[in-house]
């Protein structure tokens, strides 16, 4: 006979366990399965260990979806503030850094143990190194017309039954913490539609002719403003061996498309076009270059300009020649060659389409009793713990109705 609980929760994971944590408090029998050898594995490395939990401001401008309104309703259900009166209740130290990410002073370890005290309180039994192999609606289950009868999991550690699953299995994204495909496979099982999964927040690579461009100042990070159609993001771009990384780039790497054109405006903050105006009336023997590497690293001066214009004199530079330097440098176009890919992107960008999903509850709309939360979903945040927010909000409204 298979070991019967209330709800199943596929995902130990940031969503998984606030979810198993607040169904637990309401008295139903939880169990969460998770394949990794421990709980809470990518949770552990994010913000370098330091857990960069929420945002001081979080919004659904901050995400991308299909269903742009999608995570309105979780995010205004369970808030950022709502999470801090969490960790301040159990003491656990946090501060606040630029942008308005909050930060634990000590280690992600912190919240891996808040949320696995919160389960055990609660009654919540997890079992780790736990795959599940397959999924099937019991007998009497079918659509959402038919009373469902539940679901049976054939795990490598026997057969479950359950009346609510819970599918907390994120994306792709960090291979190395366990990521997998089952939630989009098993949508695709149930024949529920799945926005195309791609890496998200993650570094560009560049074409061997930018690379052979950018590729020797690997290293030097500079603050600029990259934009692809109507996003704009302004901090620091770091340049690798590869391509571009840094902030600004992990940001607008959720917007960008393959084959697609960025424009990078690498001084962002300086009138360019009155300081070239200016040195061209006042000191007109000074060399292009040279006003660029008071504003800009000296290689990253020199590589964005072709050596004719770079050794130009001021006094020499026509209102023509100074519009292409200002689009060289302030409206510079670059079609990055494409990604690093999963393994070193942040999120998972697309998953289960959110048209399938109530905002309200998490439930699918074709089979009652299967829900799906946190990173699986087709819901991507920005950079600095609008994803992480996400998990805490979404993984506590379904805790409520699973």
């Amino acid at each position: 006979m298979p070991e019967k609980w209330d709800v199943v929760v596929v995902g130990a994971g940031a969503s998984g366990l606030m979810c198993a944590a607040v169904a637990g408090a309401r008295g139903r029998r939880v169990l969460v399965v998770d394949h990794a050898a421990k709980p809470c594995q990518k949770l552990l490395i994010t913000g370098g260990g330091r857990c960069n939990f929420t945002n001081r401001t979080v919004d659904f401008n901050n995400f991308v979806s299909g269903v742009p309104r999608f995570c309105k309703s979780a995010l205004s259900r369970f808030k950022p503030s709502d999470f801090i009166k969490m960790l301040d209740e159990q003491g656990i130290a946090w501060c606040e850094r630029e942008h308005g990410q909050l930060f634990l002073k000590g280690s992600a370890r912190e919240i891996a143990d808040l949320l696995l005290d919160k389960c055990r309180l609660a009654g919540v039994t997890i079992r780790s190194a736990c795959r599940v192999n397959q999924v099937t609606l019991a007998a009497a289950a079918s659509t959402r017309e038919q009373a469902t009868a539940g679901f049976e999991l054939a795990t490598s550690a026997g057969v479950l039954a359950c009346d609510s699953l819970v599918v907390a299995s994120g994306g792709l994204s960090v291979p190395e913490t366990g990521a997998s495909a089952f939630g989009f496979d098993l949508a695709a099982q149930f024949g529920i539609n799945v926005v195309a999964p791609v890496p998200g927040l993650v570094p560009l690579t560049l074409a061997p002719e930018d690379r052979e461009k950018f590729g020797p100042l690997s290293g030097i990070a500079v603050a600029v403003q990259v934009s692809f159609e109507k996003h704009a993001f302004r901090e620091n771009l770091l340049f690798t061996h590869r391509g571009l990384s840094g902030p600004v780039v992990l940001q607008i790497s959720n917007y960008w498309r393959p084959g697609a054109k960025l424009e990078i405006n690498f001084c962002p903050d300086t009138d360019l076009s009155a300081r070239f105006i200016d040195t061209r009336q006042n000191r007109p023997l000074v060399r292009v270059k040279t006003v660029l590497s008071d504003l800009l690293p000296k290689r990253l001066a020199e590589a964005l300009l072709p050596p004719t214009l770079a050794e130009l004199q001021c006094g020499q530079l026509s209102n023509r020649v100074l519009e292409q330097l200002l689009q060289m440098v302030q409206r510079y176009p670059l079609v990055p060659a494409g990604t690093e890919g999963y393994r070193v992107a942040e999120v998972t960008r697309g998953g289960i389409d959110c048209h399938e999903v109530s905002s309200k509850t998490f439930e699918c709309s074709k089979i009652k009793g299967l829900y799906f939360i946190g990173e699986v979903l087709d819901v991507t945040g920005w950079l600095g713990g609008y994803n992480l927010q996400w998990a805490w909000s979404s993984g506590h409204c379904a805790g409520q109705f699973v």
